[in-house]
This record gives C-alpha cells, structure tokens and sequence, in this order.
C-alpha cells in the first residue's frame, strides 16, 4: 500500500482544514440541490393501484399511512431473485439495514414503504429473519413497470394534497440508492424537505426552526425538557446553524 506520508500536528491540522474548505462547498452544494428539487414539477398519479398488506388490499393512497409524503423503494425479493424465499437481494438487504428509525421521518409527515412482488408470508418470515420494521407491501399490478422499478431497483416519491390526489415527484436509483438510508437524506428526496426555516424552500412551504422537532425515537409524542432546549426561547444560545 502506498500511504499517504506521516506528518506533525500542525501540518495535520492544515490539511485537514484545506480539505474542510472543499467538503464544506460539498454541503452547500447538496442543499442547493435539494432546493432544487423541491421545485420539480409533479406528475399526477392518474391510475389506481393496488397492493397486498398484512391485512388484506390496500391503494397506493393508503401507504401514506394518513401523511403527506411517501418513499416507495422497490425491493427486489421475488421468484426470480438467487436464493428465494429464504433470501432476498443482497443490495437491497444491505440497503435495508442502513434505514434510520421511521420515527424521525413520521415526524415530518412521511411514510417510508418497500414494496416487492413476493407474497406476504414470505415478506413477514424475511422480515423477522433480519430483525426490519419496515411497511413491506406486495405489489400486484404495474406499479413497478409504470415507475421505473421492473428490473431494477429504485425508490420513488410522492405526495398527496388536501384534496386527496397524489403526484410523483421524485425518483432516484442505480447508485442514487445508495445514499439512502438517513433519516436526511430521505428527507432531502422529498418535495417538503427537511421544512426547516434554514432552507431555501418556495414559499408557504412548512418550516420550523432548525432542531425543534429532533426528539428521542419513543418521545414525539411526549413532552421533555428536550422541547426548552430547542424552543425559540433559548435559540440564541444556541447560535447560528453550521454550514
């Protein structure tokens, strides 16, 4: 191996923050991006589709499980997938155990699903195997052919609006994917963002000042001292957001 050569503190430390300066233009970058992509036009979703749950059929405005937005990532575990029923895609099961707890995405109105072309039993067996709480639908009808998601995987966004229709408004695959997983970058794939006032969102969008909804997984339902910490009374203690 041909490594890099070792230095002195001091010339560490320039080097690292050189190296800051161009990772910092990365970030600002990747939010100039996202602004961006909160003003894609949207696509109405004019056909009806249908999936199979746990429970029995369900439309694609049920997954929004009664939020705004929804993450559909095609996961590949069907008949034609090496080593099913017991196995499933070794990318998408990689995948899978990067996800984030959905707690922080519930929180901003989101609803993160799989969906595959495997029955449920075969969903439910596989999902306790590997330990994920992940909304695992079975899809039974075009959904993957009309959402670029039949040979391969992807993950498509959407919204439904106050009159209850529904529009794609993102899609990403291929190497795309595999940045997700974070709670962030689910969130930046979305037409709402992050909603927090930092962002340079159109306007009317729903924000909130930066930090004031982060909570512990089993605590958005419940008052803490967390909610002073990051309520607009202490904000300027907490000085401005890092770039």
């Amino acid at each position: 191996m041909n490594l890099p050569p070792v230095v002195s503190a001091d010339e560490w430390k320039a080097a690292r923050e050189e190296l800051l300066v161009k990772e910092k233009e990365l970030t600002r970058a990747r939010d100039a991006l996202a602004a961006e992509r909160r003003r894609m036009p949207r696509l109405a979703v004019e056909k009806e589709y249908r999936f199979e749950g746990t429970d029995g059929p369900l439309s694609l405005a049920d997954l929004f499980g009664g939020r705004r937005q929804l993450i559909v990532y095609r996961f590949f575990f069907d008949p034609d997938v090496n080593g099913f029923p017991e196995k499933g895609c070794p990318g998408c099961s990689f995948g899978a155990d990067q996800v984030a707890h959905l707690a922080h995405l519930n929180a901003r109105d989101t609803t993160l699903v799989f969906a595959s072309r495997a029955p449920q039993a075969d969903i439910a067996r596989l999902k306790e195997r590997m330990g994920w709480n992940i909304p695992w639908f079975t899809i039974t009808d075009d959904f993957d052919k009309d959402f670029d998601v039949d040979e391969w995987h992807g993950t498509n966004v959407f919204f439904k609006d106050d009159a209850g229709d529904i529009f794609r408004t993102y899609f990403v695959d291929k190497r795309g994917d595999e940045q997700m997983g974070s709670t962030w970058n689910y969130l930046d794939i979305t037409p709402l963002g992050r909603q927090e006032i930092w962002e340079d969102s159109p306007e009317g969008y729903p924000q909130t000042q930066a930090y004031v909804w982060w909570n512990r997984h089993d605590e958005y339902d419940e008052p803490t001292r967390f909610e002073h910490a990051i309520s607009e009374a202490t904000a300027s203690q907490r000085g401005a957001r890092s770039t």
